[in-house]
């Protein structure tokens, strides 16, 4: 089965806690770890690849934290897993590494069936937005 990594797992409840903050108050990655119980080094990298993709807004400082760069509603979940992994999560080796990868890719029967599996996932992933998870 499909399986995020704990990076996806830990941005995504990151961004849901930021997104349930009203009026664009700041959330620090330090609180978050906390009610979470999140490894908070683990967390700050995370963080760090959701601002540097634009999905979240980094104010530095002793008052600054993390807040949303746009309506939830508009965020895909797709957009955050891209950001942390800088790829898409796939079923199959053969889907991502190509026929090489594979000593069966010739004489396979599932190959075909695994790709539109992989892509109603990916429509999973990109029609979804972040509210809905909020």
């Amino acid at each position: 089965m499909v399986r995020l990594s704990k990076k996806v797992e830990y941005g995504l409840i990151a961004m849901r806690h930021i997104a349930t903050r009203r009026g664009g108050d700041l959330v620090t990655a330090k609180e978050i770890a906390d009610t979470y119980r999140i490894p908070y080094e683990l967390l700050a990298k995370v963080l760090q690849r959701l601002s540097k993709a634009g999905l979240i807004i980094s104010v530095h400082g002793v008052h600054g934290g993390y807040s949303l760069s746009g309506n939830p509603a508009e965020i895909p979940l797709s957009s955050i897993i891209n950001a942390i992994e800088g790829a898409r999560p796939v079923i199959a080796q053969c889907l991502s590494d190509g026929p090489a990868s594979c000593d069966v890719f010739e004489v396979c029967t599932i190959k075909i069936p695994l790709t539109k599996v992989q892509l109603n996932i990916e429509r999973a992933f990109s029609t979804m937005m972040l509210s809905e998870i909020v």
